[in-house]
């Protein structure tokens, strides 16, 4: 009876290990989509892995209603927001994945040379705060929630 008891908590504590290893590492290659689209998409302007990166049925939520659907959706997004701040930089500040989401802080930081939100180029160079949530399925990105500082960015640019 010892025997057998002590074999079903031996497999109860490997099963236990494997699902927490397996976790893990789904969790990292979470985090690295994530680091990925922030590196190669939006510091870089690198378009084509969007489509590596993000789920043909990408929503992004953002605050104040504004949200970008689908592929075409985050490209445009992207190349929209580079081309009035063509040196477009975010560095994560820190991340933090659990379950299916991953959040990170980033600093983000571009130069206006081109009409931003009605704002003439004003050549200014910006500096914001941005505190996006992603779900992930399938080690692609579905679904973020984006919440960069607006105001923050507006007074930098003398519109607020």
């Amino acid at each position: 009876m010892k025997i057998r008891a002590f074999g079903l908590i031996t497999l109860f504590t490997v099963c236990l290990l494997g699902c927490s290893m397996m976790r893990a590492q789904t969790l990292s290659a979470n985090k690295a989509v994530v680091l990925r689209s922030e590196a190669e998409l939006w510091s870089k302007g690198n378009l084509t892995v969007a489509d590596e990166l993000y789920s043909p049925d990408f929503v992004c939520h953002f605050v104040g209603g504004i949200e970008w659907t689908g592929l075409n959706g985050i490209k445009s997004a992207v190349l929209s927001h580079r081309t009035s701040f063509p040196d477009w930089h975010e560095k994560v500040e820190d991340i933090i994945a659990e379950g299916d989401r991953v959040v990170i802080r980033i600093t983000s930081t571009g130069t206006q040379l081109g009409d931003f939100a009605g704002i003439a180029p004003t050549g200014k160079k910006i500096t914001i705060e941005e505190f996006p949530i992603f779900r992930l399925a399938g080690g692609k990105i579905v679904e973020q929630w984006a919440m960069p500082d607006v105001q923050g960015l507006m007074t930098q640019l003398n519109a607020s």
